[in-house]
């Protein structure tokens, strides 16, 4: 063996012990998960259910920080720009890692080569909804409805370039149909003009729908992800109801920044998966109408890129900006 060769050996087997000790040790102070939507909201609960189980594990405060604003770009970015030691953690979503780089003309960050998987934590299934006095009681009338109405139905949602904004585009797409998209100012507002009739139908949480479902106030004709909701066992997927290929889901997961220690690493998704794993996080997440999931960082690296690249063709097929 040539002496280069030799020395280039030996630096990466004392790196490798220096990364398996780091490990070890870590951590040794406070961790913190950055949320990147304001406080109070599901993405915040979802973190702070997280904590209080890690810090078990992990043996040191867990805290959570809300950094809003900006589309969740603002959180994402402070995240991507700090030490890759371990101890900032960001609760990646839907938006920040699978969407707004195609909705967003420029980023501050690069969802996929500034971060570091470590483990999807939850989907969020949403659920079609329809005002109670539209003449349909399943995807399939709702279909045929919408191409013998043209021009009669509006789609809600809560805002350009959200979740059930993309959600809804992917359904009329895969449909085929004509539903112009009428975006509110967040889903209280959309919702009250689903009840009031003023639109037709909409994508939303299921936790946001299911007392309006329960009350009458407004249909539910199917939830979007792959499987029922034990909430609402009665109603079918939309991949049961007609549109195999449909599915749709809003997710969180735990990203670090990139050149974080691949131990230190296993050792979050540990804590992570376990605590996902607990009968009360379990129960938690129920309540939620949240599927708990746990990954490994490979697993959650190839969701992402699925996502990524299944939001960016709706987000351009739609022609969709926020810019």
């Amino acid at each position: 063996m040539r002496p280069r060769q030799f020395f280039g050996l030996m630096a990466a087997v004392f790196c490798g012990a220096a990364e398996v000790a780091l490990a070890q040790d870590f951590p040794t102070r406070q961790v913190k998960i950055v949320v990147p939507a304001a406080a109070g909201g599901p993405t915040h609960i979802t973190a702070q259910l997280l904590a209080e189980k890690m810090q078990v594990s992990l043996g040191q405060p867990v805290v959570v920080e809300p950094r809003p604003g900006a589309g969740n770009n603002l959180g994402a970015e402070y995240v991507a720009k700090s030490e890759p030691d371990g101890y900032t953690l960001l609760l990646a979503t839907t938006g920040t890692h699978a969407i707004n780089q195609t909705l967003f003309k420029k980023l501050p960050f690069d969802p996929i080569k500034d971060f570091a998987p470590v483990s999807l934590v939850v989907q969020y299934p949403l659920m079609l909804v329809v005002n109670p006095d539209l003449p349909v009681h399943s995807v399939k009338e709702l279909i045929e409805y919408a191409r013998k109405n043209p021009g009669k139905l509006n789609r809600a949602s809560g805002g350009n370039g959200t979740s059930m904004h993309l959600s809804g585009e992917l359904f009329v797409k895969q449909a085929n149909i004509d539903a112009p998209h009428i975006p509110y100012k967040g889903s209280a507002p959309a919702l009250n003009d689903l009840m009031g009739g003023h639109v037709q139908l909409m994508f939303d949480s299921m936790i946001t729908t299911m007392p309006l479902v329960e009350g009458g106030k407004v249909r539910a004709l199917a939830v979007t992800g792959k499987k029922r909701s034990p909430l609402l066992p009665n109603i079918p997927t939309l991949a049961e109801s007609g549109l195999p290929e449909y599915e749709a889901t809003g997710w969180t997961g735990i990203v670090v920044p990139a050149g974080t220690p691949p131990a230190v690493i296993a050792k979050l998704n540990a804590s992570i998966v376990k605590a996902i794993k607990s009968p009360d996080m379990q129960e938690a997440f129920a309540k939620q109408a949240a599927e708990p999931i746990g990954s490994t960082p490979e697993e959650f690296a190839a969701f992402i890129r699925s996502e990524t690249d299944k939001w960016g063709k709706t987000i351009r097929a739609a022609g969709i900006s926020v810019d």
